[in-house]
């Protein structure tokens, strides 16, 4: 394993490209090679995650079957296996192996047993790649037994992925925003805007004018609204090693709701056009320096809380909410919050009755079948708050 020195230097380094603006797919072609310095390994998965249901949607995979995907699909919604994506992102830690998990027995595995086996593999270690409680991608790291009795991930190792998870989890999260400025239209991308060290306007694309009009900003005048100059000044005054960028969630003069999000745009060479307003998308990833500031239509996640408070829901049961929201098992809600399974069945029985099922594992299997997995064989495009676009 690396000095210290030179590791603290690897996690600095992948933080820092964490927050140029990479759409997901060139922000894991930086970050893999880096990653495998610090870690070696003879396979890998990687693929983003819809923060409100934990589904992987965009799956990446090294050395690993190309047609082992469905495999993978069952084994984690609809099979009984240790270190699920969805038990790993209730914890603390976020990251387990595989070796852990079974006590240096594999074979307890299922998965161990059916794919990792015959490939020569051993040991895998699992991290969700989360930052705020919200889970935006997960990595899968295996190594082939090893004759010397090295295969086994070591716990420097574990260390190294635990402090980088949250810089990657905000990079796909802030990636997916940028590609979502640059792509949509006009009338339904969100708006950029970038906020120079002057506090001035240095550019936009065409959908921020609408948004500043929402936000009782002026798109001919000099200073941004309040909002997206505030939150400018959050960032500038942010600790550049905290993985959370600053995000807002606001109400617009229509009445609806939106959320700002804040991000360092130093990216390629480019810049706004000749009068220094409106840059187009071959020049939004430029501005070294700049603040990009991103407004968003609110999503259904981001205005949870607020209905969940209008329909009169206690803390208790928001907080509940909340748990099954991300996939949480009854025993790791009884768990995190000190009740009984029955208390928290009571609460589910009312989830269950709106959705038509009677159990978890049917309310799984119909959104596997009905929504998740046509979308992912036929590989749709992502949106920006990480389950799959609209245009399909």
């Amino acid at each position: 394993m690396r000095t210290s020195p030179a590791f603290d230097d690897l996690v600095a380094s992948i933080s820092q490209t964490c927050r140029s603006g990479l759409d997901p797919e060139a922000l894991r072609g930086a970050i893999l090679p880096r990653l495998r310095k610090a870690v070696p390994v003879d396979a890998l998965w990687w693929a983003l995650a819809d923060p409100s249901t934990l589904l992987f949607t965009r799956a990446y995979r090294e050395e690993l079957p190309p047609d082992s995907g469905p495999y993978f699909v069952d084994n984690e919604y609809l099979g009984d296996d240790v270190n699920k994506w969805t038990e790993l992102a209730g914890q603390d830690a976020g990251v387990a192996t595989l070796m852990r998990a079974t006590r240096s027995k594999p074979a307890e595995s299922a998965r161990y047993r059916d794919i990792f086996e015959p490939l020569g593999l051993e040991d895998e270690l699992r991290a969700v790649l989360r930052v705020q409680d919200s889970c935006w991608g997960y990595l899968c790291l295996h190594r082939e037994a090893s004759r010397g009795g090295h295969a086994a991930f070591s716990p420097n190792e574990i260390r190294f992925i635990r402090r980088i998870s949250p810089h990657v989890a905000e990079g796909i999260r802030s990636g997916l925003l940028r590609q979502a400025c640059e792509r949509d239209s006009p009338s339904t991308a969100p708006g950029l805007v970038l906020i120079a060290g002057d506090g001035s306007i240095s550019g936009m694309n065409q959908a921020a004018e609408r948004w500043l009009d929402e936000l009782h900003g002026d798109s001919d005048g000099a200073g941004p609204p309040a909002e997206i100059a505030a939150i400018a000044a959050l960032l500038r005054r942010a600790n550049p090693a905290a993985p959370a960028l600053p995000q807002q969630r606001i109400r617009t003069r229509s009445g609806r709701w939106a959320v700002l999000h804040a991000s360092w745009m130093d990216a390629s060479p480019g810049g706004a056009d000749g009068a220094g307003r409106s840059a187009g998308a071959e020049g939004l990833h430029s501005l070294e320096g700049s603040v990009a500031v991103i407004v968003e239509e609110a999503a259904a996640s981001d205005i949870a809380p607020i209905i969940m408070l209008a329909y009169g829901l206690t803390e208790r049961e928001r907080t509940i909410t909340g748990f099954v929201c991300r996939g949480s098992s009854t025993r790791v809600i009884a768990d995190r919050l000190h009740l009984s399974s029955d208390t928290v069945q009571d609460h589910l029985k009312s989830i269950f009755l709106r959705t038509g099922v009677h159990s978890r594992g049917e309310l799984v299997a119909a959104v596997l079948g009905r929504e998740y997995l046509p979308r992912a064989a036929a590989g749709d495009r992502v949106g920006r708050t990480g389950f799959f676009g609209a245009d399909h």
